[in-house]
């Protein structure tokens, strides 16, 4: 299946790198966010993306017009240094389909603006560019597939750091828990859409705000919980937690070093 990411947002909340680097190239290793992201739909075959470019397009762009595949694969040095071979290689097999969809453009509208490359596609892949998984992608694309439905989400639980809150109507705290404890699901992205997705977003319009509530109206909307591995690059704090993981290795993410699912 063909994968859209929506790189084009600015990411306000990790204005530590946003000023010279939009959020999908903010690094987590060797490699940008993006490229793990893009590493982890690779591994379950899905290898044709489209990326929406919005700020700072032109340092996306360059990361893979200037790709070396050495950074992040083993390989021997010889001649002198003149001559390399490598052992592995990530994106040999990629097609990356580069669509300036605009700098201040919603979600919903961007996927607009790439929508002729996915004509004639039953069903594709669409995502943000900052969130991280060990889900089983095939699996949830097979129980999106036999639920027919025009519209799916992965359903996740919201950061396990914060507490929930229950006060009386006289301001009072009367009960404080994990948020984890508490029965709420986050949209995590991971979208599955069948073409017809475009027929319910208007132009200029948000994904989620409008579009998808007019799919809740027709009960075509589903949302596939999921209590894995799940984390989002929003915040510096996130992105040390992900270096962390990424640190210890292997990631959770990184299936493709893994072996499975």
């Amino acid at each position: 299946m063909k994968v859209v990411l929506f790189c084009g947002g600015q990411g306000m909340r990790l204005r530590e790198y946003s000023e010279e680097v939009p959020k999908p190239m903010v690094p987590v290793g060797y490699r940008p966010l993006l490229w793990h992201l893009m590493k982890y739909y690779a591994h379950f075959g899905h290898n044709d993306f489209i990326l929406c470019l919005g700020h700072r397009a032109d340092a996306i762009k360059q990361f893979f017009l200037n790709y070396e595949e050495a950074v992040s694969n083993d390989f021997v040095l010889t001649e002198g240094g003149t001559k390399k071979v490598l052992l592995a290689s990530d994106i040999d097999d990629w097609t990356i389909t580069f669509v300036d969809t605009g700098v201040h453009s919603e979600i919903g509208e961007r996927l607009r603006r790439v929508r002729q490359h996915v004509d004639g596609e039953e069903m594709f892949l669409a995502n943000y560019a900052d969130g991280l998984t060990d889900l089983d992608l095939n699996a949830y694309v097979e129980e999106c597939k036999k639920r027919g439905q025009i519209g799916s989400f992965l359903a996740v639980r919201p950061p396990q750091s914060y507490h929930v809150a229950t006060v009386d109507e006289r301001d009072n705290a009367v009960a404080l828990g994990p948020i984890a404890g508490a029965d709420l699901w986050l949209n995590g992205g991971y979208f599955a859409f069948r073409n017809e997705i475009f027929d319910y977003i208007e132009e200029g319009e948000d994904l989620v705000a409008e579009p998808f509530h007019r799919l809740i109206a027709d009960d075509q909307l589903y949302a596939h919980r999921f209590s894995g591995f799940w984390s989002p690059m929003d915040t510096f704090k996130e992105k040390q937690y992900l270096d962390g993981l990424y640190e210890a290795g292997p990631a959770p993410w990184a299936l493709w070093k893994k072996g499975g699912p």
